[in-house]
Order: C-alpha cells, then sequence, then structure tokens
C-alpha cells in the first residue's frame, strides 16, 4: 500500500518520514519527486544557517525557516539529518545539556509543522531514539549494485 501525503493528518502534526541508507542511493532525488509529484515546493534546510553557537540564536533560526515553509506550503528536507538527529550524550557540562535541549526544541517544532518534512540520513544507528516517536514513515533505501534483478557488464 502506498502511503497518501495529500491526505490532512487527523491530528494537528504534519508527516515525518526518515529516508535513510548508504550514500548514492537516491534518497534526496525520491524526495525531490515526491514534492514535484504531489505539487509542493521544495525547501532544503541548510544546516549550517539554521545551527548556531549562539544560545537561542538556533531557536531563531529555525522558526524563520519554518514560517517561510509553511508560508509557501512546501515540503521541508532535511539532509544528513544524523547530523541534526545524532543520539543525545551523556551529560557532562551546560554545552552538552544545552545541545541536547536544542534537539529536543527541534524535534518538538518539527512534529508541529502541518506539512510534510522529509530526514535524510546515510545513518540510522545513531539517530536519536526519540526521533522513532515522531516518525510516521521509515523508508530505507539499498545500494543498487545490491538488487538481484541488476546485471553489470
Amino acid at each position: 500500500m502506498v502511503p497518501s501525503f495529500r491526505k490532512k493528518p487527523e491530528s494537528s502534526q504534519g508527516t515525518i518520514a526518515l529516508f535513510s541508507g548508504p550514500s548514492g542511493t537516491g534518497k534526496t532525488m525520491a524526495a525531490e519527486i515526491m514534492a514535484r509529484e504531489l505539487r509542493f515546493s521544495m525547501y532544503r534546510v541548510n544546516l549550517s544557517q539554521v545551527f548556531s553557537k549562539y544560545i537561542g540564536e538556533t531557536e531563531k533560526n529555525l522558526a524563520r525557516v519554518l514560517k517561510t515553509a509553511e508560508a509557501k506550503k512546501a515540503v521541508l528536507l532535511f539532509d544528513e539529518a544524523d547530523a541534526l538527529f545524532g543520539k543525545r550524550s551523556e551529560v557532562k557540562d551546560s554545552h552538552d545539556r544545552y545541545a541536547n535541549i536544542e534537539v529536543s526544541y527541534v524535534l518538538e517544532r518539527l512534529k508541529a509543522y502541518p506539512g510534510l518534512v522529509i530526514l535524510v540520513s546515510n545513518q540510522k544507528v545513531d539517530l536519536d531514539p526519540q526521533l522513532g516517536c515522531f516518525l510516521k514513515y521509515h523508508l530505507n533505501f539499498s545500494s543498487p549494485s545490491s538488487s538481484p534483478h541488476l546485471k553489470g557488464r
């Protein structure tokens, strides 16, 4: 059964999907095709422009990104999501504590985003366990060379 991303979810939250698998398997391309087929624009989030070492700046930047994407009714794409949604570390100092709070904040904001959010990752095992609570779909991409239907020349 193919999931329908066109329907509005019953709750106020949108849909969060994780595309995981090795590099070069077409995860980002699949997200772009999906947005085009759904007739939505794609808003690709550049993590380096969102995350800041200064307290409170990440939250402001993310709020601005979400507001813009929501106004455009865009599919949000977080490439290299493992960098953003990595497993939270044990708190040893205030920097660890703040980093963990920041990840929690981002997860909660994405959960409330009314549209489609696609997280793309080359690694699944290192993702924050709380992320699993928010995911509606997880698509695991495998290497095209591992397909039994493809033969090399």
